[in-house]
């Protein structure tokens, strides 16, 4: 009796060894869901990302900014249980050969401007918003932008808009436009088409073209940008430049376009700045550059990637990419890097907090 004891005994344990053996190797009790570190197969290796900056500010001073940012994501993503071997950084020659880029897939991840983003939504999607530090005036009123009281300052609270603004410059004509501005006075079609215009080649960029049109057709009976009779393109750094040199009467930028050129606009030209040779303006930028025209506010940029890769176009990764990005941001070194974008911080997004871009382009579409 003993002996059959021991032998039904031993035949148990092997029969048990045996079903824990299968349910570890691949069988039916392997988790649906997970990936392939939870089922015990390591980290999931990617090769190499490919990302992409639009160049709204100079390509050297983006690639110099954003120098460190691979490592750090790399670092990030390693965290999260990816491999990534290389990360690629480059600036696109146009805010459109972004979105063209990404949608290919030849792209991976970029930073989109909101209006780029919604022109290209069909092939790219959204995954962060950008925050920045709120500034100290948010008037409709462009005369409450004006002058060296009015000077505007980053607050520090995190806001998901901005503005765009038309700014007239100390050329003689510019200075006409603001005086009636500053006077109360409504400017004419008249005023603003015997004016020169200097504005973005981006027919996407939001600050530079789309919401200036939007602030053009609500004030002058639907009249755009390219009814105007004199205008050029530039980057928003040209444009300043331009407007310093007298050589344009009116820009469009950001709202906080005059405090990212104050040094370069009241440097002498003999004199440097870390962007370059000086504007030489004997007076402030709050002085000889108002504001004329207030636009809407504008959803703050986003980050985006393609639909065209699977590997990373799935809930896994992209919560991976956006946890990494906002830890990122919150670092001392990730602060630096993407305040390139004057960006503070990210939040996660999607697809329907630009219904009201989409509106804006609907609105401007034909220009």
């Amino acid at each position: 009796m003993k002996k059959l004891l021991t032998i039904l005994l031993a035949a148990l344990m092997v029969f048990t060894l045996a079903s824990c053996s299968n349910k570890n190797s691949g069988g039916g009790e392997t988790p649906a869901e997970g990936g392939a570190e939870e089922a015990g197969e390591g980290v999931i290796e990617l090769g190499d990302l490919h990302l992409q900056f639009v160049p709204s500010r100079p390509a050297e001073e983006i690639i110099t900014t954003t120098d460190g940012l691979g490592d750090l994501l790399i670092e990030q993503l390693a965290k999260r249980g990816y491999k990534v071997d290389n990360v690629t950084i480059d600036v696109s020659s146009s805010f459109e050969a972004a979105g063209e880029a990404l949608s290919a897939g030849s792209v991976d991840l970029a930073w989109l401007p909101s209006g780029t983003y919604c022109t290209y939504s069909d092939e790219v999607d959204v995954i962060l918003t950008a925050t920045r530090a709120g500034l100290s005036n948010d008037s409709m009123d462009p005369k409450d932008w004006n002058g060296l009281e009015n000077k505007t300052e980053r607050s520090g609270d995190q806001v998901s808009y901005y503005k765009a603004l038309i700014y007239a410059g100390p050329s003689p004509k510019g200075q006409e436009l603001a005086a009636k501005v500053n006077a109360g006075e409504e400017l004419t079609w008249e005023d603003l088409n015997s004016a020169t215009w200097c504005i973005s080649s981006n027919v996407t960029s939001n600050a530079g073209y789309t919401y200036p049109t939007m602030w053009l057709m609500e004030h002058y009976d639907g009249k755009k940008l390219t009814d105007l009779e004199h205008t050029i393109q530039d980057n928003y750094a040209g444009s300043f430049q331009k407007l310093a040199a007298e050589q344009v009467d009116i820009t469009v930028c950001y709202a906080d376009g005059r405090t990212d050129y104050e040094e370069d606009w009241e440097t002498p030209a003999d004199k440097t700045t870390s962007k370059g040779a000086g504007w030489g303006r004997e007076a402030s930028i709050w002085e000889e550059c108002n504001v004329i025209g207030v636009a809407p506010n504008i959803y703050n940029d986003t980050i985006s990637i393609t639909k065209a890769k699977p590997e990373i176009y799935n809930p896994e990764f992209i919560k991976a990419f956006q946890d990494s990005m906002i830890e990122i941001a919150g670092t001392d070194k990730g602060r630096e890097i993407i305040a390139i974008y004057t960006h503070e911080g990210y939040l996660p997004a999607k697809d329907s907090d630009y219904d009201g871009t989409r509106a804006a382009l609907a609105l401007t579409s034909g220009n």
